[in-house]
């Protein structure tokens, strides 16, 4: 019987363990094609693997998104503020700070996890809500071999996720649902049942931290190797319903619970 487990990606180790994409013009490491929406890409770029890449700014600022998770590297823009200085005073309601820092009475409060400044550029990205939503991405190892890889996460953290959702406004708008952006399976290890496996652990993951649902994007047409979001029909067959058929860019959706 062969060796299943599944890991989450949250430091450099498990970064290491993310397994290629079938179009090796493609890298799950370099891609931030659902974190910036206006300018993401799926390539290959080997610079982002360096330590020290990293993290990158996912486009313009954008709104806050009240029903979703904040951002560790990101505040809401306020459009009357005046320009930072180059030394900004502390901001005592961002995720990282800590109003009682100063205070002597105060206790002692754990430091919360991250992956570093000097992590690579991808990994920055997957590393921004380990302090308030965890992991961003899992790897399923088969005899300690990555066979297939998901990312997911809130909705606030993948800008191009809240573009496309905004097209169906018959989509509830709350609760809003967790996404999952991308699932993968290595050439080799296809059609045993990995990625299957993979989403039913990111789908428990994802209602143990209370989220109500969870929605992924598939596209039609797509060349199997060049697309993140799979088939509608592998949806269908864990337990998603099609949300909205798209002749292109359909929705689909599962309740958690």
């Amino acid at each position: 019987m062969a060796d299943i487990r599944i890991i989450d990606v949250i430091d450099a180790t498990g970064f290491q363990r993310i397994p290629p994409c079938a179009d090796p013009g493609f890298d799950h490491r370099s891609c931030d094609y659902w974190e910036d929406g206006a300018r993401g890409s799926k390539a290959a770029r080997l610079s982002w693997l360096e330590p020290g890449s990293g993290p990158a700014s996912p486009g313009p600022p954008r709104p806050p998104n009240p029903f979703g998770e904040p951002d560790d590297d990101q505040e809401p823009a306020n459009p009357f503020a005046p320009l930072r200085a180059a030394a900004p005073a502390p901001n005592p309601f961002l995720v990282d700070g800590d109003p009682l820092a100063d205070n002597p009475f105060a206790p002692t409060r754990p430091k919360r996890p991250t992956v570093g400044a000097d992590a690579p550029r991808k990994l920055g990205l997957l590393g921004r809500g380990l302090g308030v939503f965890g992991s961003y991405a899992k790897v399923l190892l088969v005899d300690d071999v990555a066979a297939a890889y998901a990312q997911f996460g809130p909705l606030s953290a993948y800008p191009r996720a809240l573009t496309l959702r905004d097209l169906y406004p018959k989509l509830p708008a709350a609760p809003l649902p967790a996404v999952i952006t991308c699932i993968a399976t290595t050439p080799q290890a296809r059609h045993a049942g990995h990625a299957r496996r993979l989403v039913e652990a990111v789908c428990d993951d994802l209602a143990a931290r209370g989220f109500a649902a969870v929605e992924a994007f598939p596209e039609i047409g797509a060349r199997p190797d060049a697309t993140s979001g799979a088939t509608t029909a592998f949806w269908l067959t864990v337990g998603f319903g099609l949300a909205v058929d798209d002749e292109r860019y359909p929705v689909v959706r599962r309740e958690l619970g």
